[in-house]
């Protein structure tokens, strides 16, 4: 008899992780929780109410999307199916034609980063045209008792680069094109 598809299973209960059919969900919603409060602190850094609303904006969309790609663990083929760049592309463009849903994206390419530094599997970015998983030779085992620790660095360097980006190349990209009589929406 074959279980059905929304059964939890513990394969590492000593560390009191839940693996629903082999995926770390886990670790994508620590990333996503954590990258919420870490892109709130660096869009709104006065730690007040207008951070808090910040920080719960972003998080909902950016879990929502974290947890979007492992949709096909139900069905289709896991790894390829919801973790490729054409679901990345009609996700990022979404927001345009139906002006929600705009940080939807941002748990997509995270859980994306994830499952290709953090893991040694990897992930078919270019499905369905290629098969081929595309990974890091640094990552880990999802199922290793170092996945959480390996979640927090890249984590943590996914909000130092956005910060990095938000503080420094942003106002020279903008500066640039204001002297070129050219207005980037922000």
């Amino acid at each position: 008899m074959v279980p059905p598809p929304c059964v939890f299973r513990s394969r590492n209960a000593q560390v009191g992780r839940l693996v629903w059919l082999g995926v770390n969900k886990r670790g994508h919603v620590l990333n996503a929780f954590l990258l919420s409060i870490g892109l709130g602190a660096v869009l709104q850094p006065t730690w007040d109410l207008a951070t808090a609303e910040t920080i719960i904006a972003l998080s909902v969309p950016v879990t929502l999307g974290a947890l979007l790609p492992d949709v096909d663990t139900a069905f289709g083929k896991h790894r390829k199916t919801f973790h490729n760049l054409p679901l990345l592309a009609v996700m990022g463009a979404w927001p345009l034609y139906l002006g929600n849903l705009q940080f939807v994206w941002i748990g997509i390419a995270t859980h994306y980063i994830l499952d290709v530094v953090g893991s040694t599997r990897g992930i078919a970015l270019f499905y369905p045209l290629s098969s081929t998983e595309y990974n890091l030779p640094v990552g880990i085992p999802v199922s290793s008792s170092k996945s959480d620790l390996v979640t927090l660095l890249v984590t943590g360097t996914e909000i130092g680069v956005f910060a990095g980006v938000f503080y420094y190349v942003l106002p020279e990209v903008t500066a640039y094109a204001a002297e070129m009589g050219v207005t980037i929406p922000i």
